[in-house]
């Protein structure tokens, strides 16, 4: 929790201000008790009205201030508590766009929605509540205890009775509770889990009949959570009657003791009412604390979670010493000596790549499932970071480079054509902010896409719903490809972006892409061996090992693996 004080810091003067007026406002409670006591003794028991109203107006101007600081703290208080979330939301956010892809598959995309969201609002929930409650109970309790002390020493003696008790369930309350708010928050993060893969499988799901299963999955998850929020709920629910039973005893014992002592002439009956006054402050006191004990345990193991993402540093980081191209180096690649491997993995995804692409030419990766070339085209705009050896871009290993400056040069059309809701215009734009309505078009032009947005009523301001699922996977695939090529950037990476396109189609693309492509580096990873025939260089993968390198027709000559691919596609008289 100390951690995430430090973003209070743009609202100090604010807290500052509560704390005041929580002040005052306590300030204000604690003295209406004593001029109660004073028109009581002074005022009716005497018999004179100009105490009465004298003192009364006294009351009602405090109790006016003490609702207007109440009323302002309460203000305040939610602007900070407010403001602290969207700064802490910031935060968070901005440190989870550094992570690399093996930081977010340690948390998981739904467990990372769950602490910017469901987390980070406990936190704030604690914090407002923290600037009234835990600032007031602690002044309302010592305030009160001072008060009745000042009435009747001997009758405070209660007091010391009374608060052990209460304040030992408060402790019993909050170790019985934490464990259960830190399960809450892991089953919470399950139910997620389960409605997004639900919501964003529902094709697959209706096409292999598993509504039910998945509603039966859904169920088990949601009445796990709802058995532990039951549970806690029960728990709370049954510590406010128990509190107030306490309550209701001291208030008992006091008039019980305190009559005593008023039919023996040692105390005032006004005095006895401000003693019991002040003996419910310090009462409701204990309660706020008590409350608070509620919550924390559920905001600390909220705190622990958002603190597990911002102390995960990314494992790619910009370097100290950024290394510049030199100059007319552009588009250059080269892979030299790669091994990688992903995390927990017994052996390398990639062993000794080794390869050199250059401006104008187009190099071709091929290779069965597995084999490697996705990983192999991740590694370029540095998604992960090589073992050993090293990735050159321009002769700079790319982490020597920063990675804006590297992202720059690439143009990556990934596996999964990912789309954004927006429109077809936008989704282009990603690739290039400030491109002209001319360049979308020609993007749209050479990426084979302008026959169908051109066929749609609003064109290029059609809406894109969010994950494109208003699109076919190849309209999908070939928004992407203009996205990369608006871009205009030094090297161009195709990781199987091909595969939802007809042949027709991935022909007449293909050959567009060489007239656009001309002077920069293209990397394309395919399943088919068409898309890759009449590339410069073709490298042949094989569980991780490049098994050749070459021209089509010298691999049909020198390459085994590459001539079993060609032949499970294509039959001899058609390579003939």
């Amino acid at each position: 929790m100390i951690k995430l004080i430090r973003y209070l810091k743009p609202f100090w003067p604010t807290v500052v201000l509560v704390l005041v007026l929580v002040l005052l406002q306590t300030l204000s409670q604690l003295y209406l008790p004593t001029l109660m006591a004073d028109i009581v003794d002074k005022g009716i028991a005497a018999g004179n009205n100009a105490v009465i109203f004298r003192i009364g107006g006294t009351m009602l101007a405090v109790a006016l201030v003490s609702v207007a600081c109440a009323v302002s703290a309460s203000y305040f208080s939610a602007r900070v508590g407010l403001g602290y979330g969207r700064v802490l939301r910031n935060k968070v956010f901005s440190h989870v766009q550094q992570f690399s892809l093996r930081e977010y598959n340690q948390f998981g995309a739904a467990s990372l929605i769950t602490r910017i969201t469901n987390d980070i609002t406990q936190v704030q929930m604690v914090i407002l509540m923290s600037l009234r409650m835990l600032a007031i109970a602690p002044l309302m309790m010592i305030g009160g205890i001072v008060m009745a002390v000042s009435r009747d020493p001997n009758l405070s003696r209660l007091i010391l009775i009374l608060m052990p008790v209460l304040a030992l369930a408060v402790a019993v309350m909050a170790y019985l509770v934490m464990p259960l708010f830190k399960a809450m928050q892991a089953k919470l993060d399950k139910l997620n889990l389960v409605l997004r893969e639900n919501l964003t499988g529902i094709r697959v799901i209706r096409a292999f009949n598993r509504d039910e299963y998945e509603l039966k999955r859904f169920d088990a998850a949601n009445l796990d959570l709802t058995k532990t929020a039951i549970l806690v709920n029960r728990l709370m629910a049954g510590s406010m009657p128990g509190m107030m039973l306490l309550m209701n005893l001291a208030s008992i014992a006091i008039l019980w003791f305190g009559g005593q002592r008023v039919a023996g002439g040692g105390l005032q009956v006004g005095n006895l009412m401000a003693f019991l006054q002040y003996m419910m402050q310090i009462m409701f006191s204990l309660m706020m604390v008590s409350m608070m004990f509620v919550m924390l345990p559920r905001a600390m193991a909220s705190v622990n979670r958002i603190n597990a993402v911002l102390d995960t540093e990314p494992e790619i980081a910009n370097p100290a010493q950024v290394r510049e191209a030199a100059s007319g180096t552009k588009g250059y690649l080269e892979f030299r000596n790669v091994i990688f491997s992903y995390p927990g993995a017994e052996v390398p995804v990639l062993r000794d790549i080794s390869f050199r692409a250059s401006p104008g030419e187009t190099t071709a990766v091929i290779g069965g499932t597995g084999s490697g070339k996705s990983t192999l085209a991740n590694l370029i705009p540095r998604f992960y970071d090589v073992d050993s050896g090293s990735v050159l871009v321009d002769g700079v290993d790319v982490r020597d480079m920063t990675q804006e400056s590297l992202r720059d040069k690439i143009g990556f059309v990934p596996q999964q054509a990912l789309l954004f809701s927006g429109t077809i215009a936008s989704n282009i734009r990603l690739g290039k902010e400030d491109a002209t309505s001319e360049e979308v078009r020609k993007a749209a032009e050479t990426a084979q896409a302008r026959e169908f947005i051109d066929a749609m009523p609003e064109g290029f301001d059609a809406p894109v719903a969010q994950g494109g699922v208003n699109l076919s996977g190849g309209q999908r695939q070939r928004l992407a490809i203009a996205r990369a090529l608006v871009r205009r950037p030094e090297i161009y990476i195709f990781d199987d972006s091909f595969s939802a396109l007809d042949f027709r189609t991935d022909a007449r693309l293909r050959q567009a892409l060489k007239e656009e492509t001309a002077d920069a580096t293209t990397l394309i990873v395919a399943q088919r061996v068409t898309t890759v025939m009449d590339a410069d260089r073709i490298i042949v993968l094989e569980k991780g090992a490049v098994a050749g390198i070459g021209t089509h027709h010298e691999l049909m000559e020198s390459c085994k693996v590459y001539r079993e691919i060609v032949l499970s596609q294509v039959s001899e008289e058609e390579i003939a």
